[in-house]
C-alpha cells in the first residue's frame, strides 16, 4: 500500500513537472526596450523646432517582433509635459491598460517612467507607435512597430532580400506648444508647410543620404506609413511598380500599382523589384485633395550604381473630384488574400463575415462648429473632452457618484439628429455588448476627406461610395473579401461601412486620425464590458498602473476571477 502510494506521488510529481516545463516553453518570447525620450531641435524645412527624441532617434527605435511576442516598454519621460505612448494597430487584446490612450491611462509625468507591458496577439503587420497626448504627435516621437508570421506559418510571397520603414508626414514650422495653443484659442492650425519622409524634406538635386540601397535583380519589402497630422499622400518609385503585399496586418490580393494613395494612420507595405539601370531614383510623395500642391523626395540607390536620379519625376494621380472617384476605385482593388495564412484574432466567421448577422448600426456624421466662440468638432452633435481621471479608470473604480469624474453613457445617439449645430461637450462614451456584431457608418458631409481609426479591433471595410449612406447601400457591399484592417477613410460628401465584431472587452478609442480634429472632440469611447467579469475575457488592472485623479490612492477593486 505504501509504495503504491509512493509511486503515485511520485507520478504526480512527474506530472507537476511536465506541466511547469510546458508553462515555461509554452510562454512566448519577450522583446524588452528602455526608451529615454527628450527633445531636440530639427529643421527639414529650414525653420528650428523641438522634436521628440527616442534614444536620440527621430524616427524612434524599431519595435521589431513576431506573432504573439511580449512587448516590454519601459519608458523614461524626460521632457517637460506629461506623456502617453499609443501602439497604432496594435489590438491589445483583453488589455486596454495598455493602449495608451487618455481615456485609458493616466499619463507619464516628467522626470517618471512607466514600463508597457504588451502583447501582440495574433495578429501581424505593419504598424506605429506615437505619443497621443497633447498635440506631440507633431514634433515626432513616432517609430516602426513590426510583427512578423511565425516561422511556421508561410507567407504568400518569396521573403525579400530586405525591408525598409517609410514614414510619410506633413510638417509643421510652428511647435508643438504654439501649434496645442492656437487650437485652445479656438482656432485652426490650417495647412502643413510642407512634407517629409523619415522626417527629412527632400527637394530634386538635393544631395541626401538614401533612404535604401538595393542590388541590382534583388527584391525588396517597403513598409509605409502616412504619420502625420492631417493630409492624405500619395507615393510612387521613380521607374519601378510596386505589387502591394499588405494592409495593416492583412495579405491582399498582390496587384501592381505605379503609385498608392494613403492617408493618415494608414500602413501598408510593397515589394519593389530593383529591375532599372542600376543608378540613383527618388521615392516621391505629393498630398492629396489639397488645393496647393505639396510634395517631397527620398533617394533611392542602387549598390555601385552611377548616374543620378533623372530630374523628371512620375506624375501624381488628378486630384479633384476625378482623384476622389480614381481613389475610391484604388480602394476598391484592395482585395483580402483568403488563401493566405495568418494570425487572426477571431477565425470562426473571419471569411464568413457577410453571412453574420447585423445586431447594432452605428450612423456617425462628423461635424464642424464653433461654441463659446471656438473651433470644435464633434460625430452626432458630441464633441468629446478628456476628464481629468481616465474614463476606463472612472469605470473600473466604479466612481458612478463623483461628480468630478464621472461621465454618462450613451450622450451620443447611433444615428445623427436632424439638428446638428447643437453640440454637447462632454466625455463621449458609447455603451456596447460584448461580442455583438455591429455595423459603423462614416459619414462626411464637409468637404474635406476624413480618417478614422478604432482601437482594440480590426474590422471589414465593406464599402466606400458618394452620398448618403442608406440601407440599400448594402447591397453594393464587399461581403465576400473586404480587408480586415483598423483604418479607413472618408472621402467629402461620402460614406464608408465597416463591419467587427466587439469581443475585445476594454474602453476603446474611435477616433478621427486628423489630429487636430481628434485634439478638438472628434472621437468617442466604446466601452465594451464582459458580464462575467472574468479574466478569460479582460486582464486585471496591472500592478503598475498608474493612478491619477479622484482614483489616486484608492485601494484597488476586487480583481477578476476564471
Amino acid at each position: 500500500m505504501e509504495g503504491a502510494l509512493t509511486n503515485k506521488m511520485g507520478m504526480v510529481f512527474l506530472l507537476w513537472l511536465f506541466a511547469m516545463a510546458f508553462v515555461v516553453q509554452a510562454e512566448d518570447p519577450y522583446l524588452f526596450h528602455e526608451w529615454k525620450v527628450t527633445y531636440g531641435k530639427l529643421s527639414p524645412l529650414g525653420v528650428a523646432k523641438d522634436v521628440i527624441l527616442i534614444n536620440g532617434k527621430f524616427p524612434g527605435p524599431t519595435i521589431n517582433g513576431t506573432s504573439n511576442n511580449n512587448v516590454v516598454v519601459n519608458v523614461f519621460n524626460e521632457l517637460d509635459e506629461p506623456l502617453l505612448f499609443h501602439w497604432n494597430g496594435i489590438q491589445q487584446r483583453k488589455n486596454s491598460w495598455q493602449d495608451g490612450m487618455p481615456g485609458t491611462t493616466c499619463p507619464i509625468l516628467p522626470g517618471t517612467n512607466y514600463t508597457y507591458h504588451f502583447q501582440v496577439k495574433d495578429q501581424i503587420g505593419t504598424h506605429f507607435y506615437f505619443p497621443s497626448t497633447s498635440l506631440h504627435r507633431s514634433a515626432g516621437g513616432y517609430g516602426a512597430l513590426t510583427v512578423h508570421s511565425r516561422e511556421l506559418i508561410p507567407v504568400p510571397f518569396d521573403w525579400p532580400a530586405d525591408e525598409f520603414y517609410i514614414f510619410l508626414s506633413d510638417w509643421y514650422n510652428k511647435g508643438h506648444r504654439d501649434l496645442k495653443k492656437t487650437l485652445d484659442d479656438g482656432h485652426t492650425i490650417a495647412r502643413p508647410n510642407g512634407l517629409v519622409i523619415n522626417a527629412k524634406h527632400g527637394e530634386v538635386g538635393d544631395k541626401m543620404e538614401p533612404l535604401a540601397t538595393l542590388e541590382a535583380g534583388k527584391t525588396y519589402r517597403f513598409r509605409v506609413c502616412n504619420v502625420g497630422m492631417r493630409t492624405s499622400m500619395n507615393f510612387r518609385f521613380q521607374g519601378h511598380s510596386m505589387v502591394l503585399v499588405e494592409v495593416e496586418g492583412s495579405h491582399v490580393v498582390q496587384n501592381d500599382y505605379d503609385s498608392l494613395d494613403l492617408h493618415t494612420g494608414q500602413c501598408l507595405s510593397v515589394l519593389v523589384t530593383a529591375d532599372q539601370d542600376p543608378k540613383d531614383y527618388y521615392l516621391v510623395a505629393t498630398s492629396r485633395f489639397l488645393k496647393n500642391q505639396l510634395s517631397t523626395v527620398g533617394l533611392i540607390k542602387y549598390a555601385n550604381g552611377k548616374g543620378a536620379a533623372a530630374a523628371e519625376l512620375p506624375p501624381p494621380p488628378p486630384d479633384g473630384t476625378e482623384g476622389i472617384a480614381w481613389s475610391i476605385n484604388q480602394f476598391r482593388s484592395f482585395r483580402w488574400n483568403l488563401t493566405a495564412s495568418a494570425a487572426r484574432p477571431n477565425p470562426q466567421g473571419s471569411y464568413h463575415y457577410g453571412e453574420i448577422e447585423i445586431t447594432r448600426t452605428l450612423k456617425l456624421v462628423n461635424t464642424k462648429s464653433e461654441e463659446g466662440g471656438k473651433l470644435r468638432y464633434a460625430i452626432n452633435g458630441v464633441s468629446h473632452t478628456d476628464p481629468d481621471t481616465p474614463l476606463k479608470l472612472i469605470e473600473y473604480f466604479e466612481l458612478k457618484d463623483n461628480k468630478e469624474a464621472s461621465f454618462k453613457y450613451d450622450l451620443m445617439p447611433d444615428q445623427p439628429t436632424g439638428d446638428t449645430s447643437k453640440v454637447i461637450l462632454a466625455p463621449n462614451v458609447k455603451n456596447a455588448t460584448f461580442r455583438n456584431f455591429v455595423e459603423i457608418i462614416f459619414e462626411n458631409h464637409e468637404k474635406v476627406i476624413q480618417s478614422y481609426h478604432i482601437n482594440g479591433y480590426s474590422f471589414f471595410a465593406v464599402g466606400i461610395e458618394p452620398g448618403k449612406w442608406s440601407p440599400e447601400k448594402r447591397k453594393n457591399y464587399n461581403l465576400v473579401d473586404a480587408i480586415n484592417r483598423h483604418n479607413i477613410q472618408v472621402y467629402p460628401n461620402c460614406w464608408a461601412a465597416v463591419m467587427t465584431t466587439l469581443d475585445n472587452a476594454g474602453m476603446w478609442n474611435v477616433r478621427s486620425e486628423m489630429w487636430e480634429r481628434f485634439y478638438l472632440g472628434q472621437q468617442f469611447y466604446f466601452s465594451v464590458l464582459s458580464p462575467e467579469r472574468s479574466l478569460r475575457d479582460e486582464y486585471n488592472i496591472p500592478d503598475n498602473q498608474l493612478l491619477c485623479g479622484a482614483v489616486k490612492g484608492k485601494p484597488l477593486p476586487k480583481p477578476y476571477t476564471i
